[in-house]
């Protein structure tokens, strides 16, 4: 080694970290002043936004209530999310493995997509009944549903020519094409469309309970706080749905992180 060599720097990766994270610090820092102090002095009203401070102390005062209610709701979404995206990623295996079966059926599933969330709602309730969970459960699932599907049906036909190719001279079944190569080129995509289903499932629950539920699940909670004008509990029932929903983001992130290791944008992120 050259007397001259130094060493990497070690804090290189707090300072790239820092440059990454520190605009959404500041816009965060920016954003809960003008929610406490600048939107009052423009004359925002009550009903519109209450003050921060005063979401956090109906928060504080109700924060039993809000988060057995979170806790509910949280387990819905999971439901969805899990239900949705294992139905979603085994039917773009088998679109993936019959091209023309995927050809004919897409366009009746962005058909299915293209319906508004707030119409499925009501029929989930008389299929499963108001108050059982699994109405909401499966308005979360159809959420997650196409996007995970796009995403993985994406992931596993877009494989290098080269790899099939290698393959097939080795005379390999359909079933070692894809798990040798078709699905490990796949996850980088299904654990983007995982991330995006997290935040979909969480919004699926929600609105899901907005058509009826358990009264202590969140989405209730929202509607009767909003029906008796207390405005700072509905607003900390959507802050605790938000903090959950972020949450849930961030498992599936450290999931990607954990098992996209080998991955180059993965290692790129970590160095």
């Amino acid at each position: 080694m050259s007397a001259f060599a130094q060493p990497a720097p070690r804090g290189g990766g707090v300072a790239r970290r820092a440059r990454v994270w520190g605009p959404a610090a500041v816009v965060f820092a920016l954003g809960m002043v003008a929610w406490q102090w600048l939107l009052p002095a423009l004359g925002v009203e009550r009903y519109l936004l209450p003050p921060l401070s005063d979401v956090l102390q109906a928060f504080w005062d109700n924060r039993s209530e809000l988060l057995r209610g979170g806790w509910i709701t949280f387990q819905e979404a999971v439901g969805g999310f899990v239900l949705g995206c294992s139905i979603a990623f085994l039917f773009a295996l088998v679109l993936a493995r019959w091209r023309p079966l995927g050809s004919a059926l897409m366009p009746y599933m962005i058909a299915a997509n293209a319906v508004p969330i707030v119409a499925f709602a009501p029929i989930t309730n008389a299929w499963f009944g108001t108050l059982s969970p699994w109405s909401k459960v499966v308005i979360a699932a159809v959420l997650c549903f196409f996007p995970v599907l796009v995403n993985s049906l994406r992931g596993l036909t877009s494989v290098r020519p080269e790899s099939l190719e290698l393959m097939r001279s080795y005379a390999a079944p359909q079933r070692v094409v894809f798990a040798r190569v078709r699905i490990p080129n796949s996850l980088p995509f299904v654990f983007s469309a995982l991330k995006l289903a997290s935040v979909l499932a969480m919004i699926g629950a929600v609105v899901g309970d907005y058509f009826g539920g358990s009264t202590e699940a969140l989405g209730v909670q929202i509607v009767s706080a909003v029906s008796l004008a207390q405005y700072e509990t509905a607003w900390a029932a959507i802050l605790v749905a938000s903090l959950l929903g972020i949450a849930f983001y961030a498992v599936v992130a450290l999931a990607e992180r954990l098992v996209l290791g080998w991955h180059p944008s993965i290692r790129a992120g970590v160095e």
